[in-house]
C-alpha cells in the first residue's frame, strides 16, 4: 500500500511498492491539510493502478519536468543478484541503497563500543543479539517502518512477557540504531516521535531492622559478613562483588569505592561520582575483621569463591539470598533492596542517607 510521509525537510513525499522494488517519491509541497490531501488522492490512484495492473510509473512521474525526484530502494532479500535483477524505471534516480539491518547494527555498535564502559557494551550486544537481531535480521534498514517497529514492540510484551521497563531499553537501542541510519542515508526516522511506555514507579521494600536481623540469623555464615557489609552500607551488589582488600582500611573505618564487578568483568564504578569513601560502622568494621580472616592473603577480592575469584551476582541470588529469605520466613524481593534498607536504617536513627560520607546520590526516596 502507498503511503504519503513527511521528509525531515517538512515535504511531503510518496513511500510505495512496484515489482517488489520500494520507491519514494519526493515532492515539493509542505506539510498541510491540503496539500497532504492532494497526495493522498493520487495515493489512492497509484494503489488501485498497481492492483489492476495498468500502473506505469511514468504516467504518474513524468521524467521531464517532473517536480518530484524518486529515489528506488532496493528490496528487503538476502541475495544480492536477485536485487540487482531490478532495474530503475523511467523517470526513478537511484540512490545507495541502505544495507541490512544486521550490518548496520554491528557497524553502528563498532564504532560507538569505545565510548561504553564495559557492562553497557554488554548490555548493548545482548539486546542486539538477543531482540533486535532476530526481529529484523531479514530487512534492509531503510525498509523499516513505523508500523513494524510498533508491531516489534507489542510482540515483546505480548510473546516475551517483558516488562515496560525492558522493552523501553529494548526500543531505546532499536532508536539509536535507527536514527543513525536515518542521518547517514538521508531518510526520515521512522519512530522519532514514538514515546516510551508508561513504567510503573519501582517498589521500595527495604527490610526492618527485625527482619535484617532474623536474615542474617539464617544465612549461612560465610556469608554472613558479606550480607552485614551490604545492609550497613548501601553498597550496590557489583561494588560489593568487586571491592578489593587494598581499598578497605579497618583502622580508619573507610571503605573505597573504586572498581565493580559486572558480567564477569572488572569495571570501573557505575559514574565517576560513584566513586568514594564509604564510613564503617562498628557491625560492618567486625565483620570485615572476621571476613580478613577468610579472604585476605589467598585473593585479592574481599569477598570470593572458594577458589580466590569474584562472587556471581546470579549465583548469590539463587542460591544465597532468595533462599535465606524463605528459610527466615520474609518476603521475596530483590538483592538490590539491601541499598534501601541501609536508607531506611540510617532514616530509623535519625540520620539522612543524603547526608551520609560516602552515599551517592540515587532515586530511593
Amino acid at each position: 500500500m502507498a503511503k504519503v510521509r513527511v521528509h525531515t525537510n517538512g515535504k511531503l513525499f510518496f513511500d510505495f511498492r512496484f515489482q517488489g522494488r520500494r520507491y519514494r517519491e519526493y515532492t515539493a509541497l509542505a506539510d498541510t491539510a491540503r496539500n497532504r490531501r492532494l497526495v493522498e488522492s493520487v495515493i489512492r490512484k497509484i494503489d488501485r493502478a498497481i492492483k489492476d495492473g495498468s500502473f506505469r510509473y511514468q504516467d504518474f512521474f513524468p521524467p521531464e519536468n517532473s517536480r518530484t525526484v524518486s529515489r528506488p530502494i532496493a528490496s528487503a532479500t538476502s541475495d544480492a543478484a536477485s536485487a540487482e535483477e531490478h532495474r530503475a524505471l523511467p523517470g526513478a534516480t537511484p540512490c545507495v541503497a541502505t544495507p541490512g539491518f544486521s550490518e548496520f547494527f554491528e557497524q553502528w555498535y563498532m564504532e560507538r563500543e569505545i565510548g561504553w564502559k564495559r557492562s553497557y557494551q554488554q548490555k548493548v550486544a545482548d539486546i542486539g543479539n538477543k531482540h533486535l537481531i532476530p526481529a529484523f535480521r531479514a530487512m534492509k534498514i531503510g525498509d523499516i517502518s513505523k508500523a513494524e517497529c510498533l508491531a516489534f514492540r507489542a510482540s515483546l510484551a505480548k510473546d516475551k512477557g517483558l516488562s515496560p521497563s525492558r522493552i523501553n531499553a529494548i526500543m531505546n537501542i532499536l532508536r539509536q540504531v535507527l536514527s543513525e541510519a536515518a542521518e547517514r542515508f538521508d531518510y526520515t526516522m521512522p519512530i522519532r516521535d514514538l514515546k516510551p511506555l508508561r513504567q510503573p514507579r519501582s517498589t521500595v521494600n527495604p527490610l526492618s531492622l527485625a527482619e535484617v536481623q532474623a536474615f542474617l540469623s539464617a544465612v549461612p555464615e560465610r556469608h554472613r559478613p558479606y550480607y552485614v557489609t551490604a545492609f550497613f552500607t548501601g553498597l550496590r551488589t557489583s561494588e560489593l562483588n568487586g571491592l578489593k582488600w587494598k581499598y578497605v582500611d579497618l583502622e580508619r573505618r573507610q571503605i573505597g569505592v573504586f572498581e565493580t564487578f559486572v558480567y564477569g568483568k572488572q569495571d570501573t564504578t557505575k559514574t565517576d561520582g560513584s566513586q568514594r569513601y564509604v564510613e564503617m560502622s562498628s557491625p560492618v568494621v567486625e565483620a570485615l575483621s572476621r571476613q580478613q580472616d577468610l579472604t585476605r592473603g589467598r585473593s585479592d577480592y574481599v569477598f570470593c569463591s572458594r577458589n580466590g575469584q569474584p562472587l556471581n551476582y546470579r549465583n548469590m541470588a539463587r542460591r544465597v539470598w532468595y533462599p535465606t529469605l524463605e528459610k527466615a520466613g520474609l518476603e521475596r524481593r530483590r538483592p538490590y533492596q539491601t541499598r534501601h534498607t541501609a536508607s531506611t536504617l540510617w532514616l530509623a536513627a535519625g540520620e539522612s542517607p543524603v547526608s551520609r560520607p560516602g552515599f551517592p546520590g540515587d532515586s530511593i526516596s
